[in-house]
């Protein structure tokens, strides 16, 4: 019996596959054979380059969490002001899941099933704090320069404002009536009106001279 050689190229052809099959239906909304369907290869090769659908299908969540998570927290590590790196968080998360609409819909809806679809061996809150941004954050409001709101709720405020229109997209466009392109035109005024919101809401008093 010949031995197959496992080639890098393929196995990243087989996960591209499986990222657009999940992203579009989901770990219980598809098969393996979906999978193997949407690489052009037989049940067989993605098993023998991965073992199972749920192997598969954690190597992928977990990819497009720690993508999706640390695509936004990279500006925590320049020395630009505060209030800088704040309206750059929220610019790029709204351009991220501009590019990646169907991303907080995956992530959302997969990370409530019950077979270990977590980010706890990601270590990204470890990850964010060591850029030193809580810090900063905490000094800030001591000197008055930013509004004392606890961090958690700071970020829940910038990350439902950026993603609720993206989930909500289907009901929001049904009860306005608007086509893909008014609500592309809406999604980039409402970018602004958050980005405005959320810097006059924390730094009242402007950015630091």
């Amino acid at each position: 019996m010949t031995k197959i050689t496992k080639d890098s190229s393929t196995e990243e052809k087989i996960k591209d596959a499986a990222r657009r099959v999940f992203m579009a239906k989901g770990f219980d909304g598809c098969s393996s054979r979906e999978i193997a369907n949407e690489a052009g290869m037989n049940v067989a090769l993605v098993n023998y380059y991965f073992r199972s659908k749920s192997q598969l299908f954690q190597l992928i969540f977990q990819a497009a969490l720690e993508d999706f998570m640390l695509s936004l927290m990279h500006v925590f590590e320049t020395t630009m002001p505060l209030e800088s790196k704040v309206r750059i968080f929220i610019e790029r998360e709204f351009d991220f899941l501009a590019r990646h609409p169907e991303m907080p819909v995956f992530i959302m809806s997969e990370i409530r099933r019950e077979d270990n679809c977590t980010i706890q061996d990601m270590h990204l809150i470890d990850r964010i704090a060591s850029t030193g941004v809580f810090e900063e954050a905490m000094k800030a409001q001591e000197e008055g320069r930013m509004r004392k709101v606890d961090l958690i709720s700071v970020m829940i405020l910038m990350m439902g404002n950026c993603q609720f229109p993206f989930l909500a997209r289907p009901l929001i466009s049904g009860i306005h009536g608007l086509t893909e392109e008014q609500y592309d035109q809406q999604l980039m005024l409402h970018k602004q009106y958050v980005t405005e919101m959320m810097m006059g809401y924390l730094f009242p008093h402007g950015p630091t001279r």
